[in-house]
């Protein structure tokens, strides 16, 4: 299958980032892409803390309506990111996941909330559950930036059966190197195809590392999308996640 991590502007600019993502995601489906994947909170752009009241919606709501009708038009699979999620007095990090006929199949509320440099754990709610989405390419598991640091969430994704690991992130340039270890880790030790979509650019005074990435189940990337904005596109295969877990069962000789 044709996947592609969608790198969007890091911008507090909602009207024109939605533009821009539908646009880019058209293209992506018009080159062959079956699953596309947006970054984190890429409406107003992460950093832009200020902004996070204003820009909270419900689920379903504006955006999630446009990205469903999108998803179905072009009769793909779609992870739409994450969102700015009212729900009552709450507000959440949420990631959607579209099938090709528009249905809102999952959300994920992220879990693991960012402290460090960063207003996030103080301005929204943590999620409290996992997210396993069964799909026509496979089982899908929805994760978002922070969470690549703590590996017993993976490890649970894959015990519930996820083949494909999708990440949407809004992850700094400061620590581009961690990026890359981390998404590559979390492959190799689940033996996973991982897609990872991240914010280029600067906003609230903080660089985003782009550098988007398709990873196969041995480490090797596939696809990277550099600093700017642009698309990560590879082609992968479902059967190399089952080769890999067949042939070096590493899964198979866990202790705990």
């Amino acid at each position: 299958m044709d996947v592609a991590a969608v790198q969007l502007p890091a911008e507090n600019a909602p009207k024109e980032n939605l533009d821009r993502a539908v646009s880019r995601i058209r293209d992506a489906a018009d080159a062959g892409a079956a699953l596309v994947v947006l970054p984190e909170l890429w409406p107003v752009g992460y950093f832009a803390f200020d902004a996070y009241g204003d820009a909270a919606e419900p689920v379903p709501g504006p955006t999630t309506d446009r990205l469903s009708a999108l998803a179905d038009d072009l009769s793909i699979h779609l992870h739409g990111g994450s969102i700015l999620e009212r729900d009552g007095d709450e507000r959440y990090n949420t990631s959607l996941f579209f099938g090709p006929d528009g249905d809102l199949l999952a959300t994920y509320r992220k879990m693991h909330l960012f402290g460090y440099e960063s207003e996030e754990a103080r301005r929204l709610t943590a999620g409290t559950d996992p997210c396993v989405v069964e799909t026509e390419l496979g089982t899908v598991g929805l994760t978002t930036c922070y969470d690549l640091r703590f590996p017993a969430l993976y490890r649970s994704l894959v015990d519930d059966g996820v083949e494909v690991l999708l990440v949407t992130s809004a992850w700094p340039l400061e620590r581009l190197d961690h990026w890359h270890l981390f998404a590559r880790t979390r492959s190799v030790e689940n033996q996973s195809i991982l897609v990872a979509a991240n914010l280029a650019g600067s906003v609230g005074g903080v660089d985003l590392a782009g550098e988007s990435v398709v990873i196969d189940p041995w480490g090797v990337e596939r696809a990277n999308a550099g600093r700017n904005p642009g698309t990560a596109r590879a082609e992968v295969d479902l059967g190399e996640v089952r080769d890999a877990r067949a042939t070096f069962p590493v899964l198979e000789d866990r202790q705990l």
